[in-house]
């Protein structure tokens, strides 16, 4: 009587090799991640104009491939890994270090600490994400985004660059609005998310019509409109947290 033989198990690796790897969404958080090395080698040449539009550019790239991956089915856990690295490269590394060369250097140790307060606060907030992302509310983020962050440093320093500002007349407020984001990465401040936007449902003519508004204004001065959008939605949660204590009171 011939004996059945169980089954071979074969080895993690061979078994991703033979899943492959979706390359659509995957180029985009590649893309993400070179224009967040961009903006590091740019403000290593002083350029740090171009840095803060690359980390821009990484923040649009990061928002389309998650998004790119559910419309054609090619989620995997190795594009969850893989965007994860790349957004501690572009929203972690790079607007550390563009701040921290551009204005916090002169400041000696306290400049890099700040600075590096900003980057363990973009690690600690990325962990947390991915332990948590079964658990909390979808509506909300629990800490300012890190791409958010990153758009608030350099979208800081792209305004200052545009009105010829010398770095060293404001470095101590780079260094407050440095540490401002990585702390409120990493606090318990919610954030709404917009992920309970229903892109398929119509919505009122007044809608489109700000929308239409909000690029037009986007496009007629991108610095000072991009940076003061981030700033409101970076105190936005600490506006809800206030008006939700007070509610509570008696």
């Amino acid at each position: 009587m011939t004996k059945l033989r169980p089954p071979r198990l074969m080895p993690r690796d061979t078994l991703i090799r033979r899943r492959g790897i979706y390359i659509l969404p995957n180029l985009f958080t590649t893309g993400a991640l070179f224009a967040g090395f961009y903006a590091i080698v740019q403000a290593m040449n002083g350029r740090f104009e171009y840095s803060a539009v690359a980390i821009f550019v990484a923040m649009v790239l990061d928002g389309l491939d998650g998004r790119v991956a559910r419309l054609t089915h090619t989620q995997s856990e190795f594009g969850a890994e893989y965007d994860s690295l790349s957004d501690m490269v572009s929203f972690g590394v790079a607007p550390s270090l563009v701040v921290y060369e551009w204005a916090l250097k002169d400041l000696g140790k306290l400049g890099w600490i700040a600075a590096f307060v900003y980057c363990a606060g973009a690690a600690l907030r990325l962990a947390r994400f991915n332990t948590n992302i079964d658990v909390v509310d979808k509506r909300y983020f629990q800490g300012l985004p890190s791409p958010a962050a990153a758009a608030l440093v350099a979208g800081f320093v792209w305004v200052m660059i545009g009105h010829s500002i010398d770095p060293s007349e404001i470095r101590w407020l780079a260094c407050v609005v440095t540490i401002f984001a990585g702390l409120t990465m990493v606090s318990n401040v919610k954030f709404w998310s917009g992920k309970d936007i229903n892109l398929r449902r119509s919505v009122p003519f007044a809608v489109v019509l700000a929308m239409v508004g909000v690029f037009l204004a986007i496009s007629s001065y991108p610095p000072g409109v991009l940076f003061g959008l981030f700033v409101a939605y970076a105190l936005s949660g600490y506006v809800m947290a206030a008006w939700q204590l007070v509610r509570r009171k008696p």
